[in-house]
Parts: structure tokens; sequence; C-alpha cells
């Protein structure tokens, strides 16, 4: 009888645990987007470039805690076995890094922060829908109506006029980018409950950076814009960008999948956007309007009753 008690105790405490740590690396994240105008204001560096040395600089890390941990091998072997879904997470994770690095520049940080998390729940609850061949339910519509409300008020009028370079295609970027995150999600789910967390870490990291990594040397050389830098504070804001918001971000949040639905864990990582919208307010002098202000309490607000929406199953 004891042990019969104990285990909904310990369900329960697990996925606590692994909501906590999705929600950091939910607020790692949250740090990116701000990070983004200070490096490319400071070294010209285009978002892509930004994002191509930040996944340098995570896969390195990984693959040094993996060479230290004695797990190369083991990455390697886990790597092909589970090619398949390894490849959709890393190519997924890759789109949804490159359209939200250059979402930022084209409509803000604010704008594509709430935008990209915003869309990413939004779209598991209806994929999940109708994959189960079972309509939402009222409360779920309910939750879909203010979110995609708050997404209109956010991405017409959410910043002042002027503000944002090209606001129309930085929204589409920015619900792209969401997307590709919710499939990333989607897709990694049943994999963190096969891999270990280190494994599963390198192997998707290392596929996201063959994409991220041409794009950001290739794609700027061709326009004509630069690739290197002399600036050391730049080097060093994107060092903590791959080391921090990727290569232990993405650790945290596979962790956090093991015992964490996908749309549970999208919904936890809202903390990004509260993060990003503070830094961008305090330090970067972004302001939002009142119709934005708006926006991102509706979509606050339908995020978080997604959650208590939720009844699927931990993942399988």
């Amino acid at each position: 009888m004891a042990t019969t008690e104990s285990e909904p105790a310990q369900t329960s405490a697990g996925r606590g645990g692994g909501l906590v740590l999705v929600c950091l690396a939910g607020m790692l994240w949250g740090t990116i987007g701000p990070a983004i105008p200070v490096v490319h204001d400071a070294s010209g560096l285009s978002p892509l470039t930004i994002g191509g040395y930040r996944a340098f600089f995570a896969v390195v890390v990984l693959v040094i805690a993996a060479a230290a941990m004695r797990r190369l091998r083991a990455c390697a072997r886990l790597g092909r076995l589970h090619w398949r879904r390894v490849t959709v997470v890393g190519v997924a994770t890759a789109t949804f890094q490159l359209f939200f690095f250059v979402a930022v520049l084209w409509a803000g940080v604010s704008i594509t922060t709430v935008v990209c998390l915003g869309f990413a729940p939004v779209l598991l609850l209806i994929t999940g829908s109708v994959r189960r061949r079972r309509p939402p339910s009222a409360g779920q519509f309910l939750t879909v109506a203010v979110a995609v409300s708050g997404l209109l008020l956010v991405s017409v009028f959410g910043s002042p006029a002027g503000e944002a370079q090209y606001p129309v295609l930085g929204v589409f970027a920015a619900l792209v980018s969401g997307a590709a995150y919710a499939l990333s999600a989607e897709a990694a789910a049943p994999l963190s409950l096969r891999l270990d967390t280190l494994t599963m870490t390198t192997t998707t990291t290392c596929v996201a950076a063959m994409v991220l990594v041409p794009a950001g040397l290739v794609i700027p050389l061709s326009s004509g814009d630069g690739i290197w830098t002399t600036d050391i504070g730049s080097w060093a804001v994107i060092g903590y960008l791959g080391a921090v918001t990727m290569a232990l971000a993405y650790a945290l949040l596979f962790t956090g999948l093991r015992t964490t639905p996908s749309g549970a864990a999208v919904v936890a990582t809202l903390l990004e956007p509260v993060t990003a919208v503070l830094i961008a307010v305090v330090f970067l002098r972004e302001r939002l309007t009142v119709a934005g202000v708006v926006g991102v309490v509706l979509i606050m607000a339908a995020i978080g009753s997604l959650g208590r929406h939720s009844k699927e199953p931990a993942p399988q």
C-alpha cells in the first residue's frame, strides 16, 4: 500500500522538477533576443552569422563535455541508431533559431519573442486535436481565440510606427520560428526518453550546427556582409549564447521533456518572452504601445491556460 501511494507523489515530483528545468531553459533563452542587437551593433555581424558562431561554440562545449565523460562513441552510435528523429529535431531547432534571429532585427525583441513563443503552443494544441481526431473543448477554443487576438494586437499594433525595420516580414519570420520550435519540441519529447541528456543534446546540436554554421557564413558572404569581428566583447557574448543559451539550455529542456508533455513544456518556456521583454524595456529602451501591452497580457493568459486544459500524458 505504501508503494502504491508513493508512486503518484514521485510522478508528480518528477513532472514538477521537469517543469522547473524547462522554465530555467526559457529564462536563459529570454536573454538571446536582447543580446542579438547588442552584438550586431558592436560588431556588424548579421543575425545569421551570430547564430552560426553560437552553434559552433555550443558544439565545442558539448563535444568537450562528452569527451570528458567518455561519451563520444556513445553519442555517435546512438545518433546513428536514431538518426531520423535526431535529424528532425536538429533541423527544426536550426530553423527555429535562424528565423528567430532574423525576426529580432526586423520586428524587435519584444514582438519576436512574444509572437514566436505565443504561436508555438497554440499550434501544438491544434495539431494535437487533429491527430487525436477530437475537437478541443470550449475552454481550449477560448484559449486559442484569446491567443490569436493577442498575436494580432502585438504584431499589428505592438510597436510605435517606424521602430521596426520590416514589421510584417518580421512577424512572419517569428511565426515560422514558432512553428519550427513547436515541431522540435514535439519530435524531441519521445527521443528524450531513449537517449541520455548529454547524448541527445550533443547529437541534435551537431545536426543544427550543420545548418546554422554554413548559413551563417555563406549567406552573409554572398550578400557582401562581414563574417568576422575584432570586438572582444562581441565574442564574449557569442560564447555565452553558445555555451549557456544553447548547450546548457537545451540540455535543461531535453531533461525536462522526460517528464513533461511537449505542449506543457512549450507553455513553460513562456518565461522567455517575459524575460526578454523585461530586458528589452529596462536595458534596450524598447517600448510597447498600449495595444502591445494588452496583446502580451492576452497571450500570456492564453498560454497559461493551455497548461490547465492539457490532459495529455507524459511522452512515451
